[in-house]
């Protein structure tokens, strides 16, 4: 499933106290110390001595079927998710050996007191965007007030806790915020990218999208750009800030290209013929099945996985409870029997996963058994707006099914819900309402390669009486349709934070609910999931954090707001054996960890030697 803008870095800090209420440190955490003190050199799983040069080519990221944009903070148009990697610097970058940490980058400092009610950022003075010009704590006041107030909705919503955003001076630049903002709310802010306020003009206007390549800080510029087949990026040979220790041992490669693919197959037929070197394989099958082509039978190419350290996503088929009929839980209900994950995952993923069950899988966050000791207290106070079973009965987890393609027991179980909401099976089969309209359930999506999946599924669901379809459309429809929330049920899947906080708010916060382009697909506005989102966002420390996640997600699942899908806990990657890697790859973050990678000429030479590539990456 697709992965959407959407996740800013949560991160967070430490520091070393100058008074009583204040604490000024190069880095931040939210519930402990850092890991790396004011005067380390580089991070444990990166390579000081790595060598340099060399192409990394890859397929798209996070499988984003095309792109016709370069301005990556709006809604309008399909944007290039790498352009956000690789060409924009922030105030501070994460740590990928611990789950909330970050670390000066243009800025070399934070401040902050107690009590959070502001946070200040001392900037390096040599800090500059590709053009020569210097970052100044103005363009970062000119980012914030721009993602506030033109910006994606995920921004809008993201940044809703800062109240005020001030230049000091040229390098000093001070952020108050609202009481509720939280202990992760910094992180949010230092993991922003900082735009250059003289770059938009009336070519390039911020809330408009274009093709104009644009001015970052980053590390890397557009080399070449053919939408919505390619883009690449290479190395700024004057990036101000290669020898930051955040940057030691990282970008590595002379350039990163990406190959854009609508189709599955043609992608890994292009993969195995040489044409790009390094591939996340999403797909359960073609990993236990695909990889039998000559090269990697050779062992020219490896098939690793690699442990991911971060909770799995929040991936499912999302209702949407503003259609009428989806407001009955009774019909969610129903619509989650009919989806038979046993057998999905026997026959059509080679049984490499497990179901998604919570919001926060695989995690200490996830809800279990009944609610008792801090969580069970926390709800308390929301009893007489929560449903009794809440605290009597189990968290909710969704049936696996059977071996079988039809579970009989549970699609039996789901018409008699479905009669129970009102929805009968007429003379034709399908099912109806006291007013005569049919139960449908329109499924759009860009993907073909959901048909293994979605297929099984729609049968389940017209073997009951559901006027059920699965569409795949263009990936600019399934874009445009996404953000006016015109679907019935969205495949999408959310990056979920090791350490959440106010993101939360836009998954699934009521202000989020009805903005067009939101992260909010199902709708959803309730009370009291506001109020536990506020306990996350706000909790002082780490335990208090993991009750109030407990809480909220508990209260989620009861709602049934998806069909939930699956994780394996590992990234499974299939690389052309030419590059290096740390003895030990940063858990947290696959992508940006390859950033720690490097190019092996030795390997590469033997590669081109056998004929098993061209000399084209070097």
């Amino acid at each position: 499933m697709k992965m959407h803008l959407t996740t800013l870095l949560a991160i967070v800090s430490l520091a070393a106290p100058v008074a009583a209420s204040e604490t000024i440190s190069h880095g931040y955490s939210a519930f402990g110390d850092l890991k790396y003190g004011p005067d380390f050199t580089h991070f444990d799983y990166a390579n000081p001595n790595a060598p340099q040069g060399g192409t990394m080519t890859q397929r798209q990221l996070y499988g984003t079927p095309t792109f016709d944009s370069l301005n990556n903070f709006i809604i309008k148009g399909d944007y290039a998710p790498e352009v956000s990697v690789h060409m924009y610097d922030s105030l501070m970058t994460s740590a990928y050996d611990e789950p909330d940490a970050v670390y000066g980058l243009i800025a070399e400092s934070i401040e902050y007191p107690d009590d959070l009610s502001y946070v200040a950022f001392n900037m390096r003075p040599e800090a500059r965007f590709h053009d020569g010009e210097p970052i100044t704590a103005q363009d970062v006041v000119f980012t914030v007030n721009a993602l506030q107030t033109e910006g994606h909705p995920f921004y809008r919503n993201a940044l809703a806790d800062i109240t005020n955003v001030e230049a000091e001076s040229d390098t000093r630049v001070r952020f108050d915020l609202s009481p509720d903002a939280g202990r992760t709310f910094p992180s949010t802010i230092a993991g922003l990218p900082v735009l250059p306020e003289h770059f938009y003009d009336e070519e390039t206007p911020f809330d408009d999208s274009w093709m104009t390549i644009p001015v970052g800080s980053g590390p890397y510029l557009i080399d070449t750009v053919d939408a919505p087949r390619t883009i690449k990026f290479c190395k700024d040979p004057d990036y101000w800030a290669t020898d930051l220790p955040v940057n030691v041992g990282r970008n590595n490669f002379e350039c990163f290209a990406y190959e854009y693919f609508a189709d599955e197959t043609v992608g890994l037929e292009a993969f195995a013929a040489g044409e790009y070197t390094m591939r996340v394989e999403y797909r359960s099958s073609f990993w236990a099945t695909a990889y039998d082509f000559p090269a990697a039978q050779a062992g020219q190419v490896k098939q690793i996985l690699l442990p991911e350290g971060q909770p799995a996503n929040a991936q499912g088929m999302w209702f949407n409870l503003r259609r009428p009929a989806f407001q009955d839980i009774r019909v969610r209900r129903a619509l989650d029997l009919a989806f038979n994950f046993a057998w999905t995952n026997a026959t059509v993923f080679y049984d490499a996963y497990k179901r998604n069950d919570s919001f926060f899988e695989n995690t200490d966050m996830q809800a279990t058994g009944v609610p008792e000791g801090a969580e069970l207290a926390l709800l308390e106070e929301f009893r007489d707006q929560l449903p009794p079973e809440i605290f009597t009965e189990t968290v909710f987890v969704p049936q696996e099914g059977s071996e079988r393609p039809r579970d009989r027991a549970a699609l039996r179980e789901a018409g008699n819900l479905l009669d129970a909401a009102g929805w009968t099976v007429g003379s034709d089969g399908k099912r109806r309402n006291e007013a005569g309209k049919v139960l449908t359930v329109d499924i759009p999506d860009d993907s073909q390669s959901f048909n293994r999946v979605m297929a099984p599924y729609v049968e389940n669901l017209q073997s009951i009486g559901v006027d059920a379809t699965f569409n795949v459309i263009d990936p600019s429809a399934a874009s445009e349709r996404r953000q006016q929330f015109d679907f019935d049920m969205s495949l999408t899947a959310w990056i979920v934070q090791a350490v959440p906080g106010t993101e939360l708010r836009g998954f699934y916060g009521s202000k989020a609910a009805d903005e067009e382009g939101s992260n909010n697909l199902t709708g959803l506005a309730d009370p009291v999931v506001d109020a536990l989102i506020g306990r996350v966002a706000n909790a002082s420390t780490r335990e208090d954090l993991v009750v109030a996640a407990q809480a909220l997600d508990r209260v989620l699942r009861s709602k049934i707001i998806w069909v939930g899908g699956w994780h394996s806990g590992n990234h499974r990657v299939a690389l052309w054996d030419m590059f290096g890697m740390p003895d030990q790859p940063a858990p947290y973050d696959l992508h940006r960890g390859v950033d720690f990678w490097w190019f092996d000429e030795a390997k590469y030479d033997a590669l081109v030697d056998a004929g098993a590539l061209t000399d084209k990456f070097r």
